[in-house]
């Protein structure tokens, strides 16, 4: 089974090298399940055992199913889209000493740098254009080694191995091609779009990784790949999401975009997008302002976004005492200055869920002369005041283009959400 969910996994982020492109993906997923589409610029007619989703900015996604029962609150599970990586600027290419041609982007998120380095790359990521006086989204990917990033010899740079601090404008330009070549980069992103040249009037465009993910070790124990976090956790609460029953409860599984620069977005965790999502389900569903409110008391959420496993090479960095590792299990995260939103009760109550789902549990905390980040479940909280567990899957090199996770913890994810679900 956890052979099985892997690759699973591995093709869902094959098929996802951007946000926009893993919420088409789940899209995707969702029509085949059953569920209607709605549009945010759209009356909602909703019924009692109806499955719906809804999105926003094509990268956030917010998928419910209403029960045919009298309601218990709303279970939802949330998780993000979005992952470090480089963005496309403006007038992107840039001529050096009329021989080579490099892209100007910039960094998108706390990123590890040096692994962006000496791999293939490409472009991916949504252009905006105009048919029959409407503007259009549509979705782009160059599905081949387009740049790449090259470091600077060794022996230009004696002190590379010795840390080495990065200047973005630099040192972190993809080289696209020679001056030779006759291929503009629009007109690339154009062919790949199957749209004109002229036709584009705006884009949103990143690098990723080339590299598909893997699934290696001794035992085939480990998983590899660009994006684990966050769409790990997305993915399997998707699977879990569409698994349970969702008989009492109204059960919402949420994928929100930007929270690796701070969720301040219109499609964050900050905006209103699930506190609009839930009310319009309120309202359409008849009950009353104070209805609501009783319903939200009743709720609860898992922010669901991986965590910190123990590293091999730098035990001392973990916790003395919370000590994650891959395939133990699922990790609720701690933080006594609420940088997560776990608490006494949030914390029992996902405990005890995993013990009636089978599924083990770890716990992490940051060690006490560090400071941690922080998640997408305490910024939604100012929106929406719900009680949170923030849970996550333990990874290694969180924030490099090629994350490293455990064969196990996707299905453990999976069968807790089912559980959750039901």
């Amino acid at each position: 089974m956890y052979q099985k969910t892997a690759q699973e996994l591995l093709h869902f982020l094959k098929q996802s090298p951007t946000s926009f492109h893993a919420i088409y993906e789940m899209g995707k997923i969702l029509l085949q399940a059953g569920f209607r589409e709605l549009k945010e610029y759209e009356k909602w007619n909703l019924e009692k055992g109806g499955h719906y989703f809804v999105t926003r900015n094509d990268s956030s996604l917010i998928a419910f199913a209403i029960p045919h029962k009298p309601m218990e609150g709303y279970r939802i599970l949330a998780s993000h889209s979005d992952s470090p990586s480089f963005k496309v600027k403006e007038n992107p290419e840039i001529t050096v000493e009329n021989k080579y041609v490099k892209l100007n982007v910039e960094r998108y998120g706390g990123m590890l740098c040096a692994p962006w380095l000496d791999r293939p790359l490409s472009v991916a990521g949504r252009v905006v254009i105009k048919s029959d006086g409407q503007f259009l989204s549509k979705l782009v990917n160059i599905d081949r080694d387009l740049v790449l990033i090259p470091n600077l010899a060794i022996h230009m740079n004696r002190e590379a191995n010795d840390g080495y601090k990065y200047n973005a404008q630099k040192d972190l330009l993809p080289l696209y091609k020679t001056t030779a070549a006759d291929s503009s980069f629009f007109k690339q992103v154009a062919d790949a779009a199957k749209v004109k040249e002229d036709e584009i009037l705006g884009h949103d465009l990143f690098l990723y990784n080339r590299q598909e993910g893997t699934i290696w070790g001794a035992d085939n124990e480990f998983i590899s790949s660009g994006r684990l976090d966050d769409l790990q956790c997305a993915f399997a609460s998707l699977k879990g999401f569409l698994a349970g029953e969702k008989a009492s409860s109204l059960a919402v599984h949420c994928v929100l975009d930007n929270e690796e620069t701070g969720s301040q977005t219109r499609q964050g965790a900050a905006s209103t997008f699930l506190y609009d999502t839930l009310t319009r389900i309120n309202t359409s569903l008849g009950f009353s302002k104070e209805e609501y409110l009783i319903q939200i008391a009743k709720s609860f959420m898992i922010s669901a976004d991986n965590a910190h496993a123990v590293h091999p090479n730098f035990t001392d960095k973990t916790d003395p005492s919370n000590r994650p590792y891959l395939n133990e299990g699922i990790v609720i995260k701690y933080s006594a200055n609420q940088k997560y939103c776990t608490d006494a009760v949030s914390s029992a109550m996902f405990k005890d869920l995993c013990h009636r789902a089978g599924v083990p549990v770890q716990i992490f905390v940051n060690r006490s002369d560090m400071a941690g980040g922080s998640t997408l479940g305490n910024i939604s909280s100012t929106q929406v005041a719900i009680r949170t567990v923030d849970i996550g899957l333990p990874q290694l090199a969180m924030h490099s283009p090629y994350e490293t996770a455990g064969i196990k913890d996707t299905d453990y994810l999976v069968k807790a959400a089912a559980q959750f679900f039901q």
